[in-house]
Parts: C-alpha cells; structure tokens; sequence
C-alpha cells in the first residue's frame, strides 16, 4: 500500500493514496519434499517443466508464461511439447506471428 497524500486545490479535501490498492506482482512458494521428488524420480526442474506444460496444456498458460515457469528457452519448450505431440499453435494467427518473429530475429 502507498501510504501518502496527493496536494490538492485549497477548496477539496486531500486524496489519501493509503486508501487505494497498489498492484503489485505476485509469488507464491510450493514447498515439495525430497520424498516426494525421489518417489516420482523427478528434479526441481522436471517438476517445474511437467507443470509448466500441464497448464499450457489446459489453456490455463500461453506459451510465453508456461516457459518461463519451466524455465526453458522457448525453441526449446516448443521442442519439448512438439516431441509430446501437443500442439505449438491453436490457428493459423499464432503460426503466422511466430514465423514473423522468427524472420525479424534472422531465423529464417
């Protein structure tokens, strides 16, 4: 929270900003036990990478946010669901912008 007073007119009364939610940016921690990782033979990083893709998975994530929760580059997220047969692009729009970046990065 912001917690000040804006200058106002002599004739209004002050604004309090304490009053006013600020946006701020969210994190939250998932505490997962060494037990459990060695029980499904995973890492932190395969754990964040299967999650990453499930909720790409069910729309829940684009792309761009399901990456970066696997921390992954994205050629090689894109390489990972493409070798799980999971559809990269939902139309023809999201395959036309990718191969646009693509050209503007010096790929193709």
């Amino acid at each position: 929270m912001i917690a000040a007073a804006t200058p106002c007119p002599s004739n209004e009364s002050p604004v309090r900003l304490d009053t006013v939610m600020a946006i701020q940016e969210r994190s939250m921690s998932v505490l997962v036990s060494d037990e459990i990782l060695q029980a499904a033979n995973m890492s932190d990083a395969d754990l964040k990478r299967e999650l990453a893709i499930l909720l790409y998975q069910q729309k829940k994530l684009g792309i761009s946010k399901a990456r970066e929760l696997a921390e992954m580059p994205l050629i090689e997220f894109q390489r990972e669901l493409a070798q799980r047969q999971i559809p990269v692009f939902d139309d023809l729009a999201g395959f036309e912008a990718e191969i646009a970046q693509l050209k503007a990065l010096g790929y193709l």
